[in-house]
């Protein structure tokens, strides 16, 4: 018999649960299914929240051909043989067969170029799921060919609509009278993963025995699943919970907190370098130039860690963890080009003033390019005052220091060339 989970994927996007903001009525993948033609993509998001699901109702619903490859046991040959045979059964004129490759982010750079040429010429549309951001592990020019589409973790009202789903319409399940009488539980050991929530009520409906009515409650499921832990979770459990309270435990400067939670990633067979990246991403966002070094520190290590490998690379990677979390805070850069971002996004595209343009050419200089602009280095303390930002936004200020020890002496010499547009009266 096939497992719960198995038994309840949705085949139709009316059945799916979850990802509004993708296949609700209007969004944009339901428009492009419903449109009968889709472009390749890749998903992006937690295990359990649908990937799979979503390629599969994909490709009935367009009633195209549908092929598999696993990243973890397809070489480059096993790459072009599917290819091959896509190419060999796509008619004139027919949508191209659907390739759906899971785990993508695990293909070697051989096996994605070679995915290259059948995703340009649409010998085949990409459908690639994965966990982890496309941007570290998927090759550019793949990327590139590829919309990407992030899905969210499933909310609390996802997940008991699939719970009192499955006790109602499973053939097996409704043949007992299953009570949810609490379901906290369920909710907190699945950690938002629909395939682990419906996998943990199935062991508990089957640790019942026989019995035709079942009762489901927290003490059951928490008794249930202390005999038998693995049964829900082989792979370590809350991966995304303990990757957060890691970051967490590094921004509120508690280095013990960090290096207990990198110990639960490192015992549940976490890839080091998910650790690693994590930390050059906290050195980044959350000591910034409150400590320059961090991020070096922290691009070392990944380094390290990528060249020695476990078990000597939990030390430089404990090392950067503890180096971060002692550090002084600073998010005044990601504050800054956030910002910036949103004024972009809200002024388009402002001319460059005049003075700051190049002037290549005879004509560009009679129109004034480069005509007024100073030369920071000729003038004492290679500084002198003059407008950089466009004209509709000259007075705007961005970025604001936060007054750690090393931010400090970059704001006194802010306020050393420019002023009052630097003093804290202006600060928001």
């Amino acid at each position: 018999m096939e497992p719960l989970a198995e038994r309840m994927r949705p085949r139709t996007l009316d059945d799916y649960v979850g990802q509004q903001h993708l296949v609700g009525p209007g969004a944009v993948l339901r428009r492009m299914i419903e449109g009968g033609r889709i472009s390749s993509f890749i998903l992006w998001g937690p295990p359990g929240v649908g990937k799979t699901t979503l390629a599969q109702i994909i490709a009935n619903r367009l009633k195209t051909p549908f092929y598999t490859l696993s990243a973890v046991t397809s070489g480059v040959k096993d790459v072009r043989e599917v290819i091959e045979r896509a190419g060999r059964n796509r008619f004139f004129d027919s949508l191209s067969p659907i390739l759906f490759i899971d785990e993508i982010h695990r293909f070697s750079k051989s096996q994605q170029d070679s995915l290259l040429g059948a995703v340009e010429k649409g010998v085949v549309t990409l459908i690639g799921a994965t966990t982890e951001n496309p941007s570290f592990e998927v090759i550019r020019p793949l990327l590139s060919r590829c919309q990407l589409y992030v899905l969210k973790p499933l909310e609390k009202e996802d997940l008991l609509r699939l719970l009192h789903r499955a006790v109602t319409e499973d053939t097996e399940l409704r043949k007992r009278d299953i009570r949810l009488t609490q379901t906290d539980a369920l909710l907190r050991y699945s950690g938002g993963d629909a395939r682990k929530l419906l996998n943990i009520l199935e062991l508990v409906v089957e640790a019942c025995g026989d019995a035709t009515t079942v009762e489901i409650t927290d003490p059951l499921v928490e008794e249930r699943l202390q005999q038998n832990p693995l049964a829900y979770d082989k792979d370590g459990e809350m991966h995304y919970d303990i990757i957060s309270a890691f970051i967490k435990s590094i921004r509120g400067s508690d280095p013990d907190a960090a290096l207990y939670w990198m110990a639960r990633m490192i015992e549940g067979g976490e890839d080091p370098k998910f650790i690693a990246r994590r930390l050059v991403i906290s050195a980044a966002e959350d000591i910034g130039l409150a400590n320059p070094n961090a991020l070096l520190l922290a691009n070392a290590a990944f380094d390290t860690v990528t060249k020695i490998g476990w078990p000597e690379g939990r030390i430089p990677l404990a090392e950067a963890a503890v180096y971060l979390a002692t550090s002084p805070k600073s998010n005044s850069a990601y504050l800054g080009i956030d910002a910036a971002l949103a004024l972009v996004r809200q002024t388009g595209n402002l001319p460059v003033p005049l003075h700051l343009r190049n002037a290549p050419t005879k004509l560009m200089a009679d129109l004034g390019y480069h005509d007024g602009y100073k030369y920071p280095h000729d003038y004492p303390g290679h500084f002198t005052p003059q407008q950089y930002l466009p004209d509709g936004v000259k007075d705007r200020r961005l970025w604001h220091a936060q007054h750690s020890p090393a931010e400090e002496r970059q704001y006194q010499w802010m306020k050393t060339c420019w002023g009052d547009r630097f003093e804290e009266k202006n600060q928001k």
